[in-house]
This record gives C-alpha cells, structure tokens and sequence, in this order.
C-alpha cells in the first residue's frame, strides 16, 4: 500500500493541506479501500454478494468464521452466504495501481524537491521518513529510489547542519541500502565512505550509531570493502569501537560484524593485523593459498607484536610455522623464520608455547647446523640463530628437551655445544653475534651454565672467545663480555690465563669500563668479568698495573660517587664491580710494592672506609670492609718503629712499652702509624664504620666487617689496646651478640676468636663471664663448632673458668 505524504508530515493540519495543494496529489477513493483494513487494496476480490475486500484480509474473515464453528457470512451485511469464492477484480486493481504509481511519482518529485540543504528542517525530515517507509514495503520500492535519482540527494543531507537531519540522513542510508547491491554501489561512489566514516568519530553517539550500521550494510559488499579500509583511520576506530565498553552494545556488535566483513578484502587484513586485530591473518596464514600463506607470514614478520600477541600468535599458528621451516620453499621458510623471531622476542611465555607445543627446537638446531648442498643460506641462517637466542633467553630448561630423533642430545649437550663454538669461528660477524647471545643464555641460567663450562673448557674455546672483545661490532663485542662475565665464576683461572697470555684483550676491557657517558651494560659486564676473576692470581694483578687498570678504577669510581655518570638500571653491578676490581691491590700488598705505593697516592683506604657508609649497596659494604681487613693485616709491617732510647734512658727494665719521651706513637702497632700510608685502622676512624655495619641485616656484610675488627686483636698488636679500642666505640656487646645469635659458622668461628681476645682483659672477661648467653654460646661452639673455632672455644672457657686449665699438671 502506499501511504499519502501527509501521513509523514507531523506539522498542522494547514500545513498538510499546504503540501497537498502544492504537490497535487490525488485524493484516495473510497472504493480503494478495504471495508475490512481501511488501507488502499493492492489484490481487490469480489465475493459472492459482489462486495469487494482485500484478499488477504477476507480470507483471514472466512477461517476466523470456519475455526469458531460460526455460519457464513458477509462482515458488511452480516447476510448468510452459500460460499467462500473469491472473484479477482482486475479492473479495480489495474485503476489503483495507475493511481499509486501517479501518487507515488508525485511524492517521490516532492521527496526530490524537499532534499535540499536550501528546505526546512521539517520538510528534509518528511522526505527522508517518506522513503524510509516505502524502502522497508518491497525491494521493487528500492529499485524506484534509485531510478529517481534520490539516493545522491539523501547523501547530500549528510552535510546539513541539523543533528536530526544527519541522524535520519544515516539511517535512511542504511535502510536504502540493505539487501540491494545496486543501493550500496551508488551509495559508495565518490567521497561519501569517508563521510560516512567521519561521523564514527563524532561526539553525539546517536550518529556514530547511525554511522555504523551504514557501514555495516556496505561492508557486505565486496566491492566496498576495500574502499571502506581505504579510508585513513576507518578500521582503527572500528575497532576501537569494537573493544568499548562505552559505545551501545549494538554498536559495537555492528562494529565488530563490518570488521568481520572487512577481512574479506587482504589489504584490510594486514591494516587490521597492525591495530591489533590478528586473528583475521592468522586465518589466512593457516587457510589461505600459497601466495597467500607468504604474504601473511612476511607481514607478520614485520609486525611490533606486544606480548600478549606474541603468546596468541604462537598458540595460534606456531606450529604451522614450524613446519613450514621443513618445507623447500625457500621464500616461505624466510617468512616463517622471520615471523617465529617476531613472536619469540623478548617474550617467555610465547618462546615456552613454540618449544613446547610447536617443538621449534629440533628443527632450528638442525637449520643451523646442516651443511652441504640441503643448508640454508647464510642470511637464514642468521634468522634461525637470531630465534634461537630469543628461545634460549626465555630462561627455558633446555638440558630437557631432547634433539633429534634418538633423543640422546639436548641443546646443551657436548657435541651440540662445540658445534655452536666451531659456527662462531666460520662464519659472519652479525650470525656470530646470534649465536654467542645463545650462549650468553644459556650460561645465564643456574640448571645449564656448568655443561656449557664443561664443553668450552674441553673444546679449548677461551681463546677465541676472549678474542671477540676487540670485535669492532659494538654487538658483537658486547655479547662475547656478556658470556665471558657469564663464564668467569666457574673459569676464572682459565681466563685470567687466557687475558694475561694474549695482547690487547685486556687493555680494551679496561677502555671499555672506562668508557664515559651513561653506565651501559656492556661497562657492567665487563668490570663484573674481572672482578670475578681470582683474588689472589698475582701475575693478573701485575698486567692490570701495567695497564694502569687501577688509575682508571678509580677514576671511574670517583665519577660515579659524584653523580657524573647518568644514571641507569646497570649503575649498581658496574659500582659494585669498580669495588671488587679494586680490591685486588688489597691482596697483593705483600708481594707487590707498586700495590703498595697505589693504594698510598690515591689513599685507597680511605675511600675503602667511606663506602662502608654506602647504604643500600650490600657488596659494596662487604668488599670495603674485606679490603679494609687485608689492609689492617698489612699495618703492622708497614709501620716505622722509632729508635730506642739510649741506655739508661729507662729507669727500669720493666719500663712501659712507649719508650717515654716518645709521643704520638700508635698504641696497637707501637710504632708510626696513619691511614695513607700504614693503612692503621685506628688512625684512619674507621673502627667506628665498621662496627656500625656489625648491626647490619646482611650476614656477609657482618661476616667482613667482623674479619677487619678481628685484625684489631690479632697477635702482632697490643691486644689489650685492640679490646680498649673496641670498648671505647661500643662494639663489644654487639661482638657477643653475634656469638648468641649464631647466624653462620664463619660469624661463630670470627666471634669467638673475638671473645676469646676480650676474655684476656680482666675487667672484660669479669663482665662477660657473668652472661649466661655468652657462656652457652661458647659451649655450643666449642662442642660443635670446626676444629679451629673448638680450639679457641676451649681457651676461652678456661678464661671464664668453665674448663680447668691443665697446663700446670704435665710437663713441658
């Protein structure tokens, strides 16, 4: 049926009049319409009487009749009639159809008229309420539509100024265009996509609404689906609509259905993959053809993936990937190894999916190691390695997954080792960097660094590895530090021999510690390398002197107290490694003057005591007070005994042990004594500093701090002016706290060294003998503690009388 326009128009009664005059549209006839619906007939039937009805509603009469069990009869007359048979009226429906079509072009002409930005508000509402309803009749209604070239005019409508005209504008679109391809291609042309699309964006939601429902409606359509992603920002804000939890559920349904269609088209495909939207190009990396399947996988391979989409893609299409690394497509394999290192980046989780349920090992192992006329180029070669250190770093235990088919070999098996050793010497610099970042993670992990050890130092391999550290590839240079700091725990001879036998090694570590600028991490890991090399070994002291390694320490040193260096995540490990590095002058002091006169000009011992007072920084505390423990033991032979007096300058033999006359002597070492240049203890302040760090929560800052006091005790000074000393600054109620607690046996064995010495002190030993604790703690040591702490746990219970002293009762 077709509706008069005034039926749409919600003004006045004069105003109906008003459009009806204007646009002389015949009125309706009475004989048009059904008695029963009161609507224009469009299948008019004459039953028996003659009178006449739209078929469907009086047939809808007659069953309503025959069900209730009623008689027959005319709904008009209510007369009896003898049956049910419905005559077409063809002439009657041939008239109505001239005069819907006369009336349906005359109100299509005013709808054509009313669409322009020049009419009122009202009148572009009316025409655009007017072809909504008669699109929503038939199909046929559409197809008039557009032959009356109303479609470009609703488009217009999309640049007035009014919200209503917009809003309705965008819903008679998407009205228009369902269901009609003809619709959506006319709706398409020109700009109005990206029209449409701008309004995805506007501030009032009943239009972004509006908006993309249309959308939804053309993105049906093949052709458009392209020219929809084409538009700049179109599949961004779709999605990000689809992902709201603000939009209306609808829209975001609609939202996410126009993305679906979307991915019809590849190009939309890899906009929508770079948004975040993957799944679309997963689905043809896994579905589509062969051409396909590459593009994807190269894309992916390009792709910045967070790690959540890491761990997607790797569930999703990770063992499909690995299995392309099997094929002989040479391009494809490119593209799957390109997008595994894309996925298996900086990622644990991800890097776990691909071993554990893809299985990437056996066949990246078996890529890097295959020769002959089946190897990959070298570039591939490359990527595989590239993916194996990101594998290898996720911190995997990888002494667990077997390789090959025999599944005797893991990834840290001897002969798979030496064969990453023998890769690193014949090939390039960039798959050399790859691969030792291999090593670097797997002898960064506790469950697989000593089978790595095992088969460097059965391969011989040290000295070509230290060799990397003059790589001019600033990568390259640092992976191979990375390692070697990795190694030197557990081969700290082997290298040291190694750097000490070699030229230039060592003298381009120490440029690179050197280095000014931010704290890097190839500064940390290399000054860490050096200062876990042994202590002890001289012969490596005596090069790092010769390089003038010290002076630059310390220089370095100094510039990270001062804040010169900028700060950084490896500022920590590279202070704390400048100390240790340090500290190796402090065990040479013996055999090694030129350590001696170091430590003097830069008046090492006291920088030593000033970073006990570096809170926070634990090793830092300990090594400062190691180092003080060694210097301490070096006192006493540096000290200057002055001469003695002349005979008969002393009036007794018996005379005290300063010679009188003689001022300013150090009362522990009995002689001429200062920091700078005796490294005296008590003459630098520093028993203070290290008494304080006794009370500190860390047992292995306590364990050194305890070792340097014990120096104050020892044999080769005035032990009685040791314990005075230790009085004078408080320490010795928290010496015999140490011994009650018991936290470990060093901190027992140190303590009851301590303790014993005290004990010699009558006023000491009367105090400490009356403290129960104290007493039981020396039993429990003496009864459990290692042979030496029992020794001197025994002499000092004979102090406090707890055990008899036998001495007197057997001959000497």
């Amino acid at each position: 049926m077709t509706e008069s326009w005034e039926s749409f128009d919600s003004g006045s009664q004069s105003e109906q009049s008003f459009h009806l005059e204007r646009t002389h549209i015949e009125p309706i006839y009475d004989s048009f319409l059904c008695p029963l619906t009161k609507q224009v007939m469009r299948d008019p039937v004459t039953i028996e009487n003659g009178r006449t009805f739209e078929r469907e509603a009086i047939e809808k009469w007659f069953r309503e009749l025959r069900e209730s069990g009623r008689r027959l009869v005319c709904p008009l007359t209510q007369k009896e009639l003898k049956n049910t048979d419905l005559n077409p009226s063809i002439a009657l429906r041939n008239t109505i159809e001239e005069w819907m079509a006369r009336n349906e072009a005359a109100q299509r002409e005013v709808a054509h008229r009313c669409l322009s930005l020049d009419c009122s508000e009202h009148e572009i509402l009316q025409a655009l309420k007017y072809i909504q309803n008669i699109c929503l009749q038939s199909r046929s209604n559409k197809h008039a539509i557009r032959n009356a070239e109303l479609i470009p005019k609703v488009v217009d409508m999309l640049k007035s100024s009014s919200r209503r005209v917009r809003s309705a504008t965008l819903e008679t679109l998407q009205i228009v265009a369902e269901e009609d391809e003809d619709n959506k291609e006319i709706i398409g042309e020109g700009d109005t996509v990206r029209t449409i699309v701008k309004f995805l964006n506007h501030e009032h939601s009943k239009e972004r609404e509006e908006a993309v429902s249309v959308l939804y409606e053309l993105s049906k359509s093949e052709a458009l689906c392209e020219k929809i992603g084409m538009v700049p920002g179109a599949i961004l804000i779709l999605l990000g609509m689809s992902s709201s939890d603000s939009e209306n559920v609808l829209a975001v349904k609609r939202a996410d259905k126009t993305l679906d269609n979307l991915a019809k088209c590849e190009k939309n495909v890899l906009q929508m993959a770079e948004n975040g939207r993957l799944q679309p190009l997963l689905t043809l990396l896994l579905e589509g053809s062969p051409d396909t399947k590459l593009e994807m996988a190269a894309f992916l391979g390009d792709l910045v993936l967070s790690n959540d989409a890491k761990v997607f893609v790797a569930q999703t299409v990770g063992s499909a990937l690995v299995n392309v690394m099997r094929s002989g497509n040479m391009k494809l394999r490119e593209a799957a190894l390109k997008a595994l290192n894309q996925i298996s980046s900086s990622c644990e989780i991800s890097a776990r999916v691909l071993i554990e349920e893809a299985g990437i090992l056996p066949p990246l192992v078996k890529d890097l190691f295959t020769v002959g006329s089946n190897q990959l180029p070298m570039r591939l070669k490359e990527i595989s390695a590239t993916v194996l250190s990101n594998i290898v770093n996720s911190g995997y235990d990888f002494d667990s997954v077997p390789l090959g088919p025999d599944h005797h070999e893991t990834l840290v098996s001897e002969n798979i080792i030496h064969s990453l050793l023998h890769l690193i010497s014949n090939t390039g610099p960039a798959i050399e960097c790859k691969l030792l970042q291999i090593l670097v993670g797997l002898t960064g992990s506790p469950t697989t660094v000593s089978d790595v050890v095992a088969a460097v130092k059965s391969s011989g391999a040290i000295i070509s590895l230290i060799q990397f550290i003059e790589a001019i590839q600033p990568d390259l240079r640092s992976a191979s530090i990375k390692l070697l700091q990795n190694l030197s725990p557990h081969m700290g001879p082997e290298l040291a021999d190694a750097l000490c036998g070699t030229a230039g090694q060592l003298g381009s570590l120490i440029k690179i510690i050197s280095e000014a600028g931010g704290v890097m991490e190839e500064q940390a890991a290399a000054v860490s390398m050096l200062a876990d090399l042994p202590e002890r070994d001289i012969g490596l002291t005596r090069q790092l002197l010769d390089e003038g390694a010290f002076e630059v320490i310390i220089s370095s040193l100094a510039r990270v107290r001062q804040g010169e260096t900028r700060g950084s995540r490896f500022t920590t490990p590279y202070l704390e490694g400048l100390v240790r590095v340090l500290a190796r002058l402090t065990f040479v002091l013996a055999d090694e003057p030129e350590a001696v006169s170091l430590v003097r000009e830069y008046n090492i011992a006291a920088l030593f005591a000033d970073l006990l007072q570096v809170n926070g920084l634990d090793n830092v505390q300990m090594v400062a007070a190691m180092a003080l423990e060694n210097l301490s033991q070096e006192s006493k032979s540096l000290t200057q005994t002055p001469e003695m007096p002349k005979p008969g300058s002393c009036f007794s033999v018996f005379c005290a042990s300063k010679p009188k006359g003689i001022t300013g002597l150090c009362r522990l070492h009995l002689g001429i004594c200062s920091f700078r240049n005796t490294f005296c203890l008590l003459e630098g302040r520093a028993v203070g500093k290290l008494v304080t760090c006794l009370d500190h929560t860390n047992e292995k800052v306590v364990e050194a701090a305890l070792a340097a006091i014990c120096t104050l005790l020892d044999d080769d000074v005035d032990v009685e002016q040791g314990v005075m000393v230790l009085d004078e600054v408080d320490a010795i109620k928290l010496i015999l706290d140490i011994l009650v607690e018991n936290r470990s046996e060093i901190l027992r064995r140190r303590s009851v060294f301590a303790v014993e010495r005290l004990l010699r002190t009558q006023d000491i030993a009367v105090e400490v003998s009356g403290h129960p604790n104290v007493n039981t703690a020396l039993v429990e040591a003496f009864r459990h503690g290692d042979f030496r702490t029992r020794q001197i746990a025994e002499r000092a219970l004979k102090h406090v009388d707890k055990i008899p002293n036998f001495s007197g009762i057997f001959p000497k």
